[in-house]
């Protein structure tokens, strides 16, 4: 379990003179909240006398401080009052994953956000594979105000039921779970990304398009699929499942395999889409090794828009993700539900574009 933590001092506010005249232990304000099962940050508005809080929550939180017989500290003039902690989770990266920067520039908008609008942020980091439920529930001892899940695909709806049920407000980020609950989610719109890049090479004269798809762990994949074969059901194509190679579990190099696989067809495609740039560069190798040339052989559009892409020979032809947005727009939607009190669930859908390079041409 790997954590980078900045904490600031914890407030002398959270102490209760109440009871201990009488020899009992002194009432905190995690007591309070758990008492009433609101973020620890709800009860310090209350408390002092600040807008943000429901008017259903702050009955709670009322009928706990009464029930609890706390009682707060007077304050200093100059003490400053509690800054939230947010939780930020997602699974360890793989050195390759790590690399291309992706997550990179998600975590960096997660941070910037959060803190632009006065909160801390505790980056937690869960081995993936695991059962997360013990990082979560070690997390959620931690003080934590709320937890931003980044594209976590091991955390399912039990999971987020567990946090929910502690009080703790929950942002999935590049990740949904279809449930009526107070469940908020920030996400690029994949189908989309699918569906135009698809559309890009079909608009190109292309009719055998192969897919490199991706984990179906991940609900963005799953997306990006269905824009693929939406697009081509709408062009009248039939999606052909040895178009659509699995990604092998094991796979180091992403796409490498399964480009491997088009090309051994008796027909293989004259175009790709790639559910990645990642995957679209290990495809890059099998096809110079097939002595093969893109575009001039096989045309290939990538998704993410990460660095690299525009590095590759020649160019990678790619639909941009809006990663840092993606990050600093959960960090915003973390803060409405905390200091707003924001009821029932929310999608954010952030949009992107094709980017056209030059490893897409017209078919011949």
């Amino acid at each position: 379990m790997n954590e980078v933590r900045s904490l600031g001092t914890e407030s002398s506010d959270e102490q209760s003179a109440a009871g201990t005249a009488k020899g009992r232990a002194a009432i905190t304000l995690r007591d309070v909240a758990t008492e009433a099962g609101v973020p620890l940050s709800a009860v310090s508005l209350v408390l002092n006398g600040k807008p943000g809080v429901s008017e259903q929550r702050r009955k709670k939180i009322l009928q706990a401080i009464e029930s609890l017989d706390y009682v707060a500290r007077p304050k200093a003039s100059d003490r400053k009052p509690a800054t939230p902690l947010i939780g930020l989770v997602m699974e360890t990266l793989s050195p390759a994953a790590a690399q291309d920067g992706f997550m990179a520039e998600v975590v960096s908008g997660v941070s910037d956000g959060l803190r632009d609008l006065g909160m801390q942020m505790l980056l937690h980091l869960y081995r993936p594979d695991d059962d997360p439920l013990s990082d979560l529930r070690s997390l959620m001892g931690r003080d934590v105000d709320g937890m931003i899940v980044a594209n976590g695909g091991d955390i399912d709806q039990a999971a987020v039921e567990q946090i929910l049920a502690a009080g703790i407000p929950v942002v999935l980020l590049e990740n949904y779970l279809d449930i009526d609950t107070d469940i908020h989610a920030v996400v690029a719109d994949n189908f989309t990304a699918g569906y135009r890049s698809t559309r890009h090479l079909l608009d190109l004269g292309h009719r055998r398009i192969g897919m490199l798809v991706g984990s179906t762990r991940y609900i963005s994949l799953i997306d990006r699929r269905r824009g693929y074969q939406a697009a081509l059901l709408e062009a009248g194509i039939v999606p052909d499942p040895d178009l659509m190679p699995a990604q092998q579990a094991d796979s180091r190099s992403k796409g490498h395999q399964q480009m491997q696989q088009l090309l051994a067809l008796a027909e293989p495609p004259s175009a790709v889409y790639a559910v990645s740039d990642k995957s679209a560069m290990g495809a890059y190798q099998a096809i110079s090794q097939a002595g093969l040339k893109i575009p001039d052989d096989i045309s290939i559009v990538g998704t993410d828009n990460v660095e690299q892409s525009s590095l590759l020979s020649p160019p990678l032809t790619t639909f941009t993700i809006p990663k840092f947005e993606l990050g600093r727009s959960a960090a915003q939607t973390m803060h409405a539900v905390i200091t707003n009190g924001r009821p029932a669930s929310s999608r954010t859908v952030l949009h992107g574009r094709v980017i056209e390079r030059e490893s897409t041409r017209r078919r011949p």
